[in-house]
């Protein structure tokens, strides 16, 4: 099989006003980028605003190992298998952040035969949006720090100051970093940091924003510090979050290409899927379900945490519910799940992974059980995708299927899509719109006025299985500042380990008897949630010993090599 890279390379690709215009798109809603990428304006939703919306899918998983169970690759394949049985539909992903692809995980387009192209573009610049992010975050840390220079007229606490720096690289060494060296002219020395720049509240109000109106208003919303009253202080008020929606006005507008086997594709907006939401945006959702039948959409890591946060977060924001939800699984994790076995990412993969174990799958399926409940917990249908391997045996797969069948599922099929592109998931996108047709009304977690604690542990419970939660003394007293501040009726978007259902990633399977700890509570106002941080969470990830970076490089002719 051909390198991800060369699969894509080897795509027949259309225009992409071509890809535009067979989905009813107008010349003047289109901004193209050359040939094969273009953005889609907001105006068109305004002349599409009495179509009715097409079917709605999520696409979530059980507990994964750290390579990642297929999710991004069964999302495109679910939507190129929907369109060969007549069903026009669109996929919507998240935009990769440079930092994994020239680290270690590898990019965000999905692999083999089921990608969105072209793919060096979609992994590496795009159209821009994440540098858009990148310079509006910076701004506004810059006039934080310039505010305070010039006689600090909003009495900001510097002490208290939340708004770090970010660039979109894996740079370990500026998690920590002190600022203003070199004399008054150069500000005043204090503590500081960089996070990445997906893991900034800007990218998390682009994922969540339902207008450019609803995006200024957000992006005012934004605490950076408390002044010496205690009082919270806004980019409203450092009068930033004007010039930083102008940097952010194009990024706004959802890019669109295409898959493999030209079925449209709306790539915008890549939260965290650890401290932000994991989701890609509303905005593409919402224009993909006016144009098409069906929207196929990916939630960030398992059920517990993409899942929770795309329904209690995404949509109560956006006032749309999914029809179904496909939980993708691997024989290769849940055996990992059975704590057998263990997956280390950059490692060669155990032999025992590699063999039938049908006693490691059975224990592993505890996983698979747990993150089909969670799906229940939300009163929504679910259908199992086997992400099948070349290893995997039909007693390991038909093991898995009669599981999830006896859990509740709707059923469990084959997902050959990395090797045969659409048609290699056609079974499971039939079953799928079969779970879409049922009336299945979504319900949340908690209601909004539940008190923030309760909405922790609610979440706590119900998703991960917990006995309860902890507290520190610091999380205790942030509680209770917001509440005074009047943040007590914001969503709440866990930061945890996506490794395990608990908050510690050595807990495989579906761990029992362990309480939550929670150690600190941040706020992301503009975004509209608050996130509580269970164990140590990195907002700055570093290169690993041997990065992905070491293999990219342009060929004699400029063309890009190496990229997976």
């Amino acid at each position: 099989m051909p390198s991800n890279l060369e699969v894509a390379q080897r795509a027949r690709l259309k225009p992409i006003a071509e890809i535009a215009a067979a989905l009813g798109v107008e010349d003047d809603e289109l901004e193209l980028y050359g040939r094969y990428k273009a953005k889609v304006v907001l105006s068109i939703l305004h002349r599409l605003a009495s179509r009715p919306d097409g079917k709605y899918i999520d696409v979530t998983s059980i507990t994964p190992t750290p390579l990642g169970e297929g999710k991004t690759t069964t999302t495109v394949g679910l939507a190129m298998a929907l369109n060969r049985i007549g069903c026009r539909a669109i996929a919507t992903i998240r935009q990769p952040s440079l930092g994994p692809t020239f680290g270690i995980k590898g990019g965000a387009s999905g692999g083999g035969l089921a990608q969105v192209v072209p793919m060096e573009d979609l992994n590496l610049h795009l159209t821009g949006d994440v540098h858009a992010i990148s310079l509006a975050h910076n701004l506004l840390a810059a006039m934080v720090d310039n505010s305070i220079t010039h006689g600090n007229p909003l009495d900001i606490d510097p002490l208290t100051i939340t708004w770090p720096r970010v660039v979109d690289v894996n740079d370990r060494a500026l998690r920590k970093i002190v600022i203003g060296l070199g004399g008054r002219e150069n500000g005043y020395p204090r503590e500081a940091g960089f996070d990445i720049s997906v893991a900034s509240e800007a990218m998390a109000i682009l994922g969540l924003a339902t207008s450019l109106r609803d995006l200024r208003a957000r992006l005012g919303r934004i605490v950076v510090a408390l002044d010496r009253r205690r009082q919270a202080v806004t980019a409203e008020q450092l009068r930033a979050a004007g010039a930083m929606a102008v940097l952010m006005r194009d990024a706004i507008k959802p890019t669109l290409l295409q898959t493999v086997e030209n079925t449209p594709a709306f790539v915008h907006a890549g939260p965290f899927g650890n401290i932000a939401t994991g989701n890609s945006s509303i905005l593409a959702d919402l224009i993909g379900l006016k144009l098409g039948d069906c929207v196929v959409t990916e939630s960030g890591f398992g059920a517990d945490m993409g899942l929770e946060k795309f329904v209690d977060i995404k949509c109560r924001t956006s006032g749309r519910a999914p029809d179904a939800v496909v939980l993708v699984c691997t024989v290769r994790a849940l055996k990992m799940h059975s704590g057998r076995y263990k997956v280390v990412a950059g490692k060669p993969l155990d032999p025992g992974l590699l063999r039938e174990d049908l006693a490691a799958v059975e224990a592993g399926c505890a996983n698979l059980d747990k993150q089909i409940e969670n799906v229940h917990a939300f009163g929504l249908p679910v259908v199992v995708a086997i992400n099948v391997f070349d290893r995997d045996t039909p007693a390991e797969i038909e093991l898995v299927r009669a599981r999830a069948v006896a859990a509740g599922a709707l059923g469990a099929y084959r997902s050959e899509v990395w090797a045969q592109g659409g048609a290699g998931a056609e079974e499971l996108a039939r079953a799928v719109l079969a779970a879409a047709a049922r009336p299945t009304p979504m319900r949340f977690l908690y209601p909004l006025d539940l008190p923030i604690r309760q909405k922790i542990e609610a979440i706590a419970r119900t998703m991960y299985g917990a006995d309860g939660v902890d507290y520190s003394a610091a999380a205790e007293t942030q509680i209770a500042r917001y509440t005074e501040l009047g943040y007590g009726n914001l969503a709440v978007c866990v930061a945890k380990t996506h490794l395990s259902l608990s908050h510690d990633p050595t807990l495989l399977g579906r761990p029992r008897g362990f309480r939550v700890p929670v150690r600190e509570v941040r706020a992301s106002v503009g975004a509209g949630f608050l996130y509580p941080l269970l164990g140590e969470m990195r907002t700055m990830p570093g290169l690993p010993s041997e990065p992905n970076a070491w293999k990219v490089d342009l060929d004699g002719d400029g063309n890009v090599v190496g990229l997976f």
